[in-house]
């Protein structure tokens, strides 16, 4: 018997798909001035992807993962977020390792209506709430509650502020000072810096110099708060000093310097105290798992931004499973039914409200100690 092959038939079977994987996307800063946000973030997506993948996919399906290293420019990053869109055709998309290019590419995604996790911290990202807009790190205005919240159990009511001047330092600045009195908090010093400085002796000399203060609060990320650090030391300011979840992990003490960095608190993840979380606290299974399969794959050591990029794959999986479907406005309203989900940053439960789902619990109070981490609360 002879079949014959139909030019209608040829063409569907070439416009079928050669397989049914769900491809997500990302863009990440993976080099540049924010690699060390990007690169743990990037490696954490590969590792993850592989692990879901080998243990059979989601719903039966393996995904399938576009990524795109921006480098922390947000011209670069609203191109690659298109392309995921209208060439790779992703059903949603992880990224924005930045604030600035976290707010670049909100807009492409909003347009296409394919739901974007953020891993930035602004408060803007989610404030007011968009549609397809969500996110895992605790927004600057969370970190400055937790920070306030520390000063006021030890009776620090004056404080002095030096403040990096990129859109995470700026945001974070000014989220501060529109609560900080609320804690009975007074700020007799205001400094700023840019992205590129290499000293800040002259704005801390200017703090130091001012009467009254009890202590000094640093909103940055990058290499800026590690030279603030640095020069704080130097200059023997002598007063406790207080750094942003936008430096909490193991590469900030290294840039800083041990001996700089001890005494510094700032608000952070369970991750970075993994081995100290008492037995029976929920998050010690999910931390212990990410951070040892993290540090087997990679020969690292596990970071707070590699945790961001932990929490929105798993996001993104529980709403896929549970919507049992791979459409983008399937998956959205899935993400923000997200209930009681345990990640390495808190226990995640979003609202129509709430694209972010976590409260103050979620961090925890922490100090450097002998190169370090030690819970103070």
């Amino acid at each position: 018997m002879k079949f014959v092959l139909t030019t209608t038939a040829l063409a569907l079977i070439l416009a079928a798909p050669a397989f049914a994987d769900i491809k997500i996307g990302a863009t990440i800063s993976e080099t540049g001035p924010a690699s060390f946000l990007g690169d743990p973030e990037a490696k954490t997506l590969k590792l993850l992807v592989e692990e879901i993948n080998a243990a059979g996919g989601v719903n039966g399906e393996k995904l399938e993962l576009v990524i795109y290293d921006d480098g922390g420019d947000p011209n670069k990053a609203r191109t690659f977020a298109t392309r995921l869109v209208e060439d790779d055709e992703v059903v949603a998309v992880i990224g924005g390792t930045t604030t600035g290019t976290s707010m670049a590419i909100i807009p492409v995604f909003e347009d296409a209506e394919v739901p974007f996790i953020s891993l930035a911290g602004a408060i803007e990202i989610i404030d007011p709430v968009k549609t397809y807009t969500f996110k895992t790190p605790h927004t600057d205005r969370m970190a400055c509650a937790k920070i306030f919240e520390d000063m006021k159990k030890n009776a620090i009511t004056k404080i002095g502020m030096i403040s990096g001047s990129d859109g995470f330092g700026a945001s974070m600045h000014k989220q501060c000072l529109s609560i900080v009195g609320d804690y009975g908090i007074e700020v007799l010093a205001d400094e700023t810096y840019g992205p590129t400085d290499a000293d800040m002796t002259p704005q801390l000399t200017n703090i130091k110099g001012k009467d009254g203060i009890q202590a000094v609060l640093n909103p940055g990320f990058g290499q800026g708060p590690a030279i603030v650090t640095r020069n704080y030391a130097q200059l023997a300011v002598g007063l406790p000093l207080y750094q942003s979840h936008g430096v909490a992990s193991d590469g900030f003490i290294e840039l800083a310097g041990a001996e700089a960095a001890e005494g510094v608190r700032l608000p952070g993840t369970a991750l970075l105290v993994a081995g100290l979380l008492p037995e029976n606290d929920p998050q010690r299974a999910v931390v212990v798992a990410y951070k040892e399969a993290y540090e087997k794959a990679t020969g690292k050591p596990v970071s707070t931004f590699g945790g961001y990029a932990h929490d929105a794959l798993r996001i993104l999986v529980d709403a896929i499973t549970r919507a049992g479907s791979a459409e983008p406005s399937d998956i959205r309203d899935a993400i923000e039914g997200t209930k009681g989900l345990v990640g390495t940053t808190g226990t995640v439960t979003m609202t129509a409200e709430d694209h972010l789902g976590l409260d103050l619990s979620a961090f925890r109070m922490l100090q450097i100690e002998k190169g370090g981490w030690k819970i103070v609360e």
